[in-house]
C-alpha cells in the first residue's frame, strides 16, 4: 500500500473539517474543485527567481536587508527541490504509517548555521497586526521538518508580506514589503500530524456544523428526504 503524505494543505483541511479530510484521504471523494486565480502563482515564480539571483553572492534584495538573518540558502539543488510540492523536504516518524511533506518559498541560514524558513505572501492589502497567526501551523510545520532532517534552527520563521500600493507607467506596479519574524513551535506540529493520522485510521467522522461542505450535503439530503419517493 502506498504510503500516505500530509502536507500543509491537507492538514488545514484537516483542521478545517476532519470529515472532508479523511473523506479526501480514504475514499478519494474530494471537496469541488474552485476556482482559484493564478495570479498569487505567477506572482510566487517571479519572487522566487528575483531571490534567486542574490543566491550565489551570498546576499538578500535591498529592500529586506537588515530585516532577515543570516543568507539564502547557497545549494541551489536543496533548495530548488524543498520548493517543488511534488518532492518538497519529507519526514517519516517511526510511529506512522503517513509522511509529511512541506514545500518552502525559501530558507535563510546564519553564520552559526540556524536554518529560517521563509514564506512569501501576496496580499491585496496590508496585513493586519493578528494575520500572521492564520500561518502558525504552516511554519510550525515547515521547522519540525528542518530539524527532523538534522537542520539547527532558533524556532523562528518569517513571512515576507507584498501588497500593491501604485500602478505607475508602463504597467509597472509597485508593491509595499514588509517583514513578520514569528516563533515556531515543531512539537505542536507533530501533536497536529498525529491527531490527523488518528482520524485517517479510524471511522468517518460526522459531519462538521463549522464545514460548508458538509451543510451543503446535509441540506440536500434533507430535501431529498421531504421529497419521498419518486413518481
Amino acid at each position: 500500500m502506498k504510503r500516505r503524505t500530509l502536507s500543509n494543505s491537507r492538514l488545514g483541511l484537516f483542521v478545517e473539517c476532519p470529515r472532508c479530510f479523511w473523506l479526501d484521504l480514504n475514499a478519494g471523494i474530494k471537496r469541488p474543485d474552485t476556482i482559484f486565480p493564478s495570479l498569487p502563482g505567477g506572482l510566487d515564480t517571479q519572487f522566487k527567481r528575483y531571490f534567486d539571483q542574490f543566491r550565489a553572492s551570498g546576499d538578500v534584495p535591498p529592500e529586506v536587508k537588515g530585516k532577515l538573518p543570516g543568507r539564502l540558502l547557497s545549494d541551489v539543488g536543496t533548495i530548488n527541490r524543498w520548493r517543488d510540492w511534488r518532492r518538497g523536504i519529507r519526514y517519516t516518524p517511526p510511529w506512522a504509517d503517513c509522511e509529511l511533506m512541506g514545500a518552502l518559498d525559501e530558507c535563510l541560514v546564519d553564520e552559526a548555521g540556524f536554518y529560517y524558513p521563509l514564506d512569501y505572501k501576496t496580499r491585496g492589502y496590508a496585513p493586519k497586526a493578528d494575520t500572521h497567526e492564520y500561518y502558525q501551523d504552516q511554519m510550525n510545520l515547515y521547522t519540525l521538518l528542518l530539524e527532523s532532517n538534522g537542520h539547527k534552527t532558533k524556532r523562528l520563521a518569517y513571512l515576507l508580506y507584498y501588497h500593491p500600493i501604485q500602478v505607475k507607467e508602463h504597467g509597472l506596479i509597485q508593491f509595499d514589503i514588509s517583514v513578520r519574524e514569528m516563533a515556531t513551535d515543531p512539537e505542536a506540529a507533530e501533536r497536529l500530524f498525529k491527531d490527523a493520522v488518528s482520524v485517517l485510521n479510524g471511522p468517518v467522522p460526522d459531519s462538521s456544523s463549522s464545514c460548508g461542505f458538509c451543510s451543503w450535503q446535509g441540506v440536500i439530503r434533507e430535501w431529498e428526504e421531504s421529497k419521498g419517493p419518486g413518481p
